[in-house]
């Protein structure tokens, strides 16, 4: 393969790349805990939503509902950051992207 067609094979998978990961920052991702608490985190790693059940507050329950909230949010940014690992190896064949 010729330094041009290895550049085009480069310029090509950035450009899959870069689609893919413009996917992954609308793609929605969802987890609940204990079916009190919902929720949902954009692949931009911005919260969309925080559901809380009602039957969850009560004064008592706090420290509970806060816990899984954040177990929530940092469950949802794992799963965003696996995926994006998976487009990056799908696409380059490696796990840190193209370079």
């Amino acid at each position: 393969m010729n330094m041009q067609q290895m550049l085009m094979q480069a310029q090509k998978m950035q450009r899959e790349l870069q689609k893919a990961q413009n996917e992954l920052k609308e793609k929605e991702f969802t987890v609940s805990k204990g079916g009190a608490v919902t929720v949902v985190v954009k692949g931009n790693h911005k919260i969309k939503s925080i559901s809380v059940d009602e039957d969850a507050f009560d004064k008592d329950n706090k420290d509970m509902v806060e816990e899984m909230i954040a177990m929530a949010v940092n469950e949802a940014i794992d799963q965003i950051e696996k995926e994006s690992e998976e487009i990056n190896e799908r696409i380059t064949g490696r796990s840190g992207g193209l370079f």
